[in-house]
């Protein structure tokens, strides 16, 4: 196979940018302002947040997590402040590998949630295509329980949990690299708007 030529490399190069501009331009800013007001809205009342996805989307996960616990944080060093209860439940694998080994891997999300999950409580459900059964399982059962349910979507109308979801943002690409991307995009968005609400929530009260 002949190697790619110069030419070729720079036309993937611009083809991936001018994909990932337009999904960029295309995010719905009422939907993300949606989201942060419900992430927000958990926060005062004490409530968890909870994220979710699969392979790159699950790496994306652990990142949006230590985003909301960290940088959110004004005063990292000062108790009294009051934090960000989030979790990335993509990063015990122990308990992954044994709920997909004795259960299904269809299974392994909403197990956790069954532990966890309560009411007002918020799941952010993160996926390209929105097809995926284990997070369509987890989806369901939170509403079950009725905490509310963000979804960063790609595929442009999210698959299936594009019409399950409370605040579905979706990501207007039918390619997984720019739909994860977006996904890391709208974290740090959402952790920079929230960092600001939730500081002049404090300095108000």
């Amino acid at each position: 196979m002949a190697d790619l030529t110069h030419d070729s490399i720079a036309l993937i190069i611009e083809e991936y940018i001018t994909e990932l501009k337009k999904a960029i331009d295309s995010l719905d800013r009422n939907k993300i302002r949606q989201a942060a007001s419900l992430i927000l809205a958990a926060y005062k009342n004490n409530r968890k947040v909870f994220i979710i996805g699969n392979g790159g989307s699950s790496a994306n996960a652990s990142h949006f997590a230590c985003d909301l616990s960290k940088n959110t944080l004004e005063r990292v060093y000062d108790s009294r402040e009051k934090r960000f209860k989030a979790y990335s439940l993509t990063d015990n694998t122990a308990l992954m590998t044994a709920l997909a080994n004795d259960l299904s891997f269809e299974e392994v999300f909403l197990q956790q949630l069954r532990n966890l999950i309560e009411i007002n409580d918020i799941l952010i459900v993160l996926s390209g295509s929105g097809n995926s059964q284990n997070l369509i399982k987890a989806v369901n059962y939170a509403k079950k329980r009725r905490a509310k349910v963000i979804g960063i979507l790609g595929f442009k109308k999210g698959g299936s949990l594009g019409h399950l979801v409370d605040c579905a943002i979706l990501t207007d690409s039918h390619k997984y690299g720019p739909c994860e991307d977006i996904q890391l995009v709208l974290d740090h968005i959402l952790t920079t708007c929230l960092s600001k609400m939730k500081n002049s929530h404090a300095k108000k009260k």
